[in-house]
C-alpha cells in the first residue's frame, strides 16, 4: 500500500471527534519539578490519559492499545496563557516540610519551596481520534461509550481543568474532513479584518487531508514534513516507571470561511448540534 493510499484509507475509516475546552487546560510539555509547563494545544499523552479515566483504567494499567489512535487536533482558540504561583511547604513543623532527594527534610529558609503552573485559559480545540493499522476492533466504539458515561472525571490535561462541557462529539465517518467542517469554537473575525487561519496539528504527515483549494490550504509538501518533536507518546503511566516517548509534529493551516466561526458558548453548541443532525445518519453516528 502506497503512502497515498494509506492516508486516504486513514482519512475515511471512522473516528472519535473531541470537544476540548474549559475555563483552563494545562497539557505539560517539559514539565519537570518546580516549573510546569503547558503545551500550545492537547498532547497524546493528555488525551489519552483522558480516554483511560473514562473507561476507568488504573495508573498502572496497560494504554498500549489507546496509544494505537492517532490525534489531529484542530486550534479553535489558542486562549492566552496564564502563570499560576504555588508555594509548597512553608509555615509546616520541620518533619512535614518537602522531602529532599537524599530522603531528609527541607527546614528554615529552604522549607517553602516556589512552583510556577502554567495554563492556557479561555482555549478551544476539535480533537480527531482515528484508529492506526494495529488498532484492536471496538476500540473506538469503547472509547465512545467511555466518554458518554466516563468512570471516572474527566480533565483537560491536569486534574483542576476539568471540561466546560460533554467531550464526546461524535463517532463520525470520515473524521478529518468533519474535522475541517465542523462549527469552529470562535466568534468570527471583525468584518475589515484580514481572513483568519485555522492550524491543524498532528502526530502524522498532514499533506493528504481533504482541504478543497478554496480554503486556501497551506503548501503540503510542508504538512508532510515534522515541524519538530513532542515528549508526549506514553508507554506506560505507571507511578513508578512513568516516562514518554519523542514523536514528530506536523503541522497545516486553512482559512475556513466566515460562517464557519461560531461563537462561544450556547451559540458554538446550536451550530454544532445543526452540524451533526446534517449528518447523521451519513457521517456521524452517534
Amino acid at each position: 500500500m502506497t503512502h497515498s493510499d494509506a492516508a486516504a484509507n486513514a482519512s475515511s475509516a471512522p473516528g472519535l471527534l473531541l470537544h476540548l475546552a474549559g475555563p483552563l487546560q494545562s497539557w505539560g510539555g517539559h514539565s519537570h519539578f518546580n516549573q510546569r509547563d503547558t503545551a500550545p494545544h492537547p498532547t497524546r499523552s493528555g488525551v489519552i490519559g483522558l480516554l483511560a479515566a473514562a473507561l476507568g483504567r488504573a495508573r498502572q494499567e496497560p494504554v498500549s492499545d489507546l496509544a494505537t489512535l492517532r490525534l489531529t487536533v484542530r486550534t479553535d482558540r489558542g486562549g492566552v496563557l496564564l502563570r499560576d504561583l504555588h508555594t509548597v511547604g512553608g509555615g509546616l513543623p520541620a518533619a512535614q516540610t518537602v522531602t529532599t532527594a537524599q530522603g531528609k527534610k527541607r527546614s528554615g529558609d529552604t522549607g517553602t519551596l516556589l512552583s510556577h503552573r502554567y495554563y492556557l485559559a479561555d482555549a478551544a480545540f476539535t480533537a480527531a481520534l482515528t484508529p492506526g493499522p494495529d488498532a484492536p476492533p471496538g476500540l473506538l466504539t469503547a472509547c465512545a461509550d467511555a466518554l458518554a458515561a466516563p468512570r471516572w472525571p474527566l480533565y483537560l490535561g491536569r486534574r483542576s481543568c476539568p471540561p466546560a462541557g460533554p467531550v464526546l462529539i461524535g463517532v463520525f465517518d470520515d473524521p478529518l474532513h468533519h474535522l475541517i467542517h465542523l462549527p469552529l469554537a470562535a466568534p468570527p473575525p471583525r468584518e475589515r479584518a484580514p481572513a483568519a487561519e485555522v492550524e491543524l496539528i498532528g502526530d502524522r504527515p498532514l499533506d493528504h487531508l481533504p482541504l478543497p483549494p478554496e480554503l486556501r490550504p497551506s503548501d503540503p509538501a510542508e504538512a508532510a514534513r515534522p515541524t519538530g518533536q513532542l515528549h508526549d507518546e506514553p508507554p506506560s503511566f505507571h507511578p513508578r516507571s512513568r516516562s514518554h516517548h519523542a514523536r514528530p509534529v506536523f503541522r497545516r493551516r486553512y482559512t475556513p470561511p466566515r460562517e464557519q466561526w461560531a461563537g462561544h458558548g450556547i451559540d458554538h453548541l446550536q451550530r454544532l448540534a445543526a452540524y451533526r443532525a446534517q449528518t447523521t445518519p451519513e457521517g456521524a453516528r452517534r
